[in-house]
């Protein structure tokens, strides 16, 4: 038995429970490919002002979660908190936004780190799929990201998980909030670490999940209140754009997520089923944060969705996706020419497109079959000396029973036909 233990706040992802996770990544996946967003794949790892700037140097994720480092040639990294900010740097660097047509649009997969306080639904290294369209403000793509995310969700059978919608205002509106809520904070009973948060960023403190910090923001002002006409009519286009597309929504005045560069169109997914930890996606707009990085000005918007909370959503669903088959022929050979025979088989049928596997090590006919029974698979392919010396093999339905003999040299045609 092993000595070593995956580390705290991680975990293994192993079959059979790793086919459903996969197939939660095709599924939000689909419909962003439908929509000319292009797959980007970027480092794990990124320089850490990447992070402050962008993420924001008030928020939790860089003042307590980073999982930063210096290497030995002395670079300042960090590994991913998010994914939002290092697509926009790869955007940058490779100058998609001068390529041509924007927005460029993008999406990726991957894994994230965060050194949070385990629990259900909250791990160190977690799993995401995002979008990002980088480069035009325009309602209709914050509207397009919200319906495709909600088109991944409905596609996998969710059906209890609700949208918040709120908008955080520009750098025209914005700021005088702030200081309005600045003033309205000062005037609480809170600890020395919230009200330096309060002083550097307000909107954090919205965000702070403590209930005595959320009893005493009632009464708070609120940004929908201090909107500039511009973010007023932006963000009645959004609504309107969701609302036609048959999405609904809940408006949420308070929404403001855990990360300094979102302006405008602000959402989050959220599922009732999973307690504490219930948002299982979000995103919004972020015009500033090409600038804050060193780019040109380039609006954008974007979202991240859980593939580990999206699980988890379906299991308090209780919806079972129909996955596929991993193996639908099994070949048990007996005997070392029928071993040859088979595998040779196997590797045609592969070749062909169908899944098959092969009982490797020797087995008797009793385990071999045991270990067909295993593997899901449909057919199992019984080959040994008498069959060899008539040239047949015999076929095996997993399902009826049913047995039959077919020639050797037929028997891949016989299986594409009955598989369909």
């Amino acid at each position: 038995m092993s000595t070593f233990k995956a580390p705290r706040g991680t975990y293994d992802l192993i079959p059979p429970d790793s086919a459903t996770y996969l197939a939660v990544r095709e599924a939000i996946a689909a419909p962003l490919r439908g929509a000319g967003y292009g797959y980007i794949e970027t480092p794990g790892f990124e320089n850490v002002e990447l992070f402050a700037r962008g993420v924001g140097e008030s928020t939790d994720i860089v003042t307590k979660e980073m999982y930063a480092f210096e290497t030995k040639g002395g670079d300042q990294l960090a590994l991913r908190p998010e994914g939002t900010a290092s697509v926009l740097r790869a955007a940058l660097e490779a100058n998609l936004h001068k390529a041509g047509n924007l927005p460029v649009k993008l999406w990726y997969s991957g894994s994230y780190y965060r050194y949070e306080r385990p629990q259900k639904g909250r791990y160190r290294h977690f799993s995401q799929v995002g979008a990002e369209a980088i480069g035009a403000e325009d309602p209709a793509l914050d509207a397009e990201l919200i319906i495709l995310a909600d088109q991944a969700y409905r596609s996998l059978g969710l059906q209890n998980f609700r949208i918040l919608l709120n908008s955080l205002g520009d750098k025209e509106c914005r700021p005088v909030y702030r200081d309005a809520l600045r003033d309205f904070l000062r005037g609480l009973d809170l600890d020395e670490d919230t009200l330096r948060r309060a002083e550097i960023n307000p909107l954090r403190v919205l965000d702070d999940k403590r209930e005595s910090v959320q009893k005493q923001l009632t009464g708070a002002p609120l940004l929908r209140d201090y909107l500039c006409d511009a973010c007023k009519a932006y963000h009645g286009e959004v609504r309107e754009l969701i609302t036609a597309a048959g999405v609904s929504f809940e408006d949420d005045a308070k929404l403001v997520r855990g990360l300094d560069y979102y302006t405008r169109t602000t959402f989050e997914f959220v599922h009732d089923g999973l307690g504490s930890q219930s948002a299982v996606g979000g995103g919004g707009r972020y015009d500033g944060l090409s600038e804050m990085i060193g780019g040109p000005a380039l609006p954008s918007v974007g979202w991240a969705l859980g593939v580990d909370r999206t699980v988890l959503a379906l299991e308090a669903e209780g919806v079972e996706l129909e996955l596929p088959t991993t193996t639908s022929v099994f070949a048990v050979p007996l005997g070392e020419e029928a071993r040859r025979v088979l595998f040779a088989k196997v590797t045609e049928l592969r070749k062909n497109g169908v899944a098959a596997d092969f009982s490797y090590g020797a087995k008797g006919l009793k385990a071999a079959m045991k270990a067909a029974n295993r593997s899901g698979a449909r057919y199992a392919l019984v080959l040994g000396e008498r069959d060899l010396a008539e040239g047949v093999v015999q076929l095996k339905d997993m399902e009826s029973g049913e047995q039959s003999a077919v020639g050797v040299n037929e028997i891949v045609a016989e299986l594409e036909s009955r598989l369909g």
